[in-house]
């Protein structure tokens, strides 16, 4: 969808509901790739990811019942090292990152549009709310830096995204909004959370992650 050199525009991607349909069924397609090991296998280690991953990064109620547990987890753990190691950078980014809230969950939710990531989506949609982003916001995060009423910053947010998925680089007009509002620490962590986010897109995408209960995909606003 995005490669070097190329623009993405609000064009190339679907915005109604049957071409939300063919890209959900594209990606989610017959069900996952990988099958999820029975989380009866590690009851323990599978009910302390889940608790992990939704109290740090969404909020949600903890889960303590192993059929709460999201599929995702018993799917990754197959490769346990490497979910280890990506749910500690995520979990961090989320919990502890120096960017502000609000233009985090911008970028994520851009890049989670841009690669047309149902389950990404979904899910950030619903901490987008958490946070206080309202429907109308997330409906214009699809249209992207060229929806009207964005603030510089924000429109600059979102056009820093399509730069690095398109151009692998941020431009220096974009750059200088970016720099001037937030410090080298910011604007360090900034191109890590876009990237963290699009190797977690491509992730799940490719291993046909289901959407789980409550997770409305593409369509969520």
């Amino acid at each position: 969808m995005a490669m070097s050199g190329v623009r993405i525009t609000a064009a190339d991607l679907p915005i109604n509901d049957d071409a939300i349909a063919r890209r959900e069924a594209e990606v989610i397609g017959d069900g996952p790739r990988i099958e999820p090991l029975d989380p009866v296998s590690f009851r323990e280690d599978a009910l302390e990811f889940s608790r992990t991953m939704m109290r740090s990064a969404d909020g949600r109620l903890p889960v303590d019942d192993l059929a709460d547990v999201p599929e995702y987890v018993p799917t990754l753990i197959r490769h346990r090292e490497l979910f280890e190691r990506q749910l500690s950078i995520g979990l961090f980014l989320l919990a502890n990152g120096s960017l502000p809230p609000r233009e985090r969950e911008l970028a994520i939710l851009r890049v989670a549009w841009l690669c047309q990531a149902p389950y990404e989506w979904g899910e950030h949609v619903f901490m987008a709310h958490r946070i206080g982003l309202n429907s109308d916001e997330i409906e214009r995060i699809r249209i992207g830096a060229s929806a009207p009423a964005w603030q510089p910053l924000e429109r600059a947010v979102l056009q820093a995204v399509d730069e690095l998925l398109s151009n692998a680089m941020i431009s220096d007009v974009t750059w200088a909004v970016l720099a001037a509002h937030w410090d080298e620490k910011q604007l360090i962590e900034f191109p890590v959370v876009v990237g963290q986010y699009q190797s977690t897109a491509y992730l799940q995408n490719s291993l046909r992650m289901r959407l789980h209960p409550g997770n409305k995909g593409l369509r969520a606003r």
